[in-house]
């Protein structure tokens, strides 16, 4: 197998995404993290790189040996994967996760979103992005439940609430209007399973955890693992609250149907991702019932690595180096 570096700057949403992809490639990879001072980390993403993590520098993340892979993300890493590639004289393979703002050049392969605009002979399109969670994880989840879904009768809806986020509120007409909506598909006899995230603010955790005990679903408190997987596993449909786009993502793995609320606000690129989704027959717009049926999982990460594991022979091929 080859050698791999995450090379980002430590961002966890980055980071996760290329993890998520390297598991699929089925390697192990070297997390290399960069943290380029002022006034260089005011250039990215074009760069230079800050001259006190060059390669030739002693505690340099990207000294060498160089990988036959680097794959990146985040907009302080676009300077660093090209300085890679340089000094590399080529032979790493490098992939770029998310629009690099530089154009296509950035590297020799690069995902977009469909949402994004970004097109090109070495641009990956898919609708949704790379996570970790894996087919594998999924039907471990549903082989073998939690006693506390397991208990709860059929159908079941997985509820995913996020919070305020850069582009949603969460006002208290939303709040009331989701624990409404909530109260009327529990009322049509489908059992309730969720959990908060660290967004979700007291007032909202309140009002859908009412909902559940009142309707004896079962409302995560906090405590323990995180049942977030086993919730997705064992949803016969999924609602999610429209502020991440990662939750929705990772909810069209299961082939379930999404049913997504929108508190207020919004953004363009997120109405083109739920409206990619809507055509593909993942996503519904929540309206306190059961809507849409199964479809095939879309299995962003494992077409993400695929491609990945192909242009590095491509590459590798090409560069005389196989």
């Amino acid at each position: 197998m080859p050698s791999l570096w995450v090379l980002t700057d430590g961002k966890a949403g980055d980071e996760v995404q290329c993890l998520g992809v390297a598991e699929r490639m089925g390697v192990v990879p070297e997390i290399r993290r960069i943290n380029p001072g002022k006034p260089w980390s005011w250039l990215m993403p074009r760069g230079p790189i800050d001259p006190r993590e060059a390669p030739d520098r002693p505690g340099s993340p990207i000294r060498p040996p160089f990988p036959d892979i680097a794959i990146a993300s985040g907009r302080r890493a676009v300077a660093y994967l090209r300085a890679v590639r340089k000094a590399s004289n080529g032979a790493s393979f490098t992939v770029f996760l998310k629009d690099p703002r530089i154009g296509t050049s950035a590297a020799d392969l690069i995902w977009v979103s469909e949402h994004d605009r970004l097109r090109g002979d070495n641009v990956l399109v898919t609708i949704t992005s790379p996570h970790r969670l894996a087919p594998d994880a999924l039907a471990a989840a549903r082989a073998a439940p939690p006693p506390a879904i397991a208990a709860l009768r059929s159908p079941r809806a997985a509820v995913l609430v996020g919070g305020d986020s850069r582009h949603h509120s969460f006002r208290p007409e939303d709040i009331e209007r989701f624990a409404r909506e909530l109260d009327a598909l529990a009322s049509s006899g489908v059992a309730l399973m969720g959990s908060r995230s660290r967004r979700t603010s007291p007032a909202l955790d309140v009002a859908i955890g009412e909902v559940f005990r009142r309707h004896g679903g079962w409302w995560w408190d906090g405590s323990g693992a995180n049942p977030y997987v086993p919730l997705l596993a064992n949803a016969d449909a999924i609602v999610v609250t429209a502020d991440s786009t990662n939750m929705i993502g990772e909810a069209a793995a299961t082939g379930a149907p999404i049913l997504v609320f929108e508190p207020h606000g919004g953004h363009g690129k997120l109405a083109r991702f739920l409206e990619a989704l809507k055509r593909y027959g993942a996503v519904h717009h929540f309206q306190g019932k059961l809507d849409g049926s199964r479809y095939e999982p879309l299995d962003s990460t494992g077409t993400i690595a695929a491609a990945v594991l192909d242009g590095w022979r491509r590459h590798k091929a090409a560069m005389g180096l196989a």
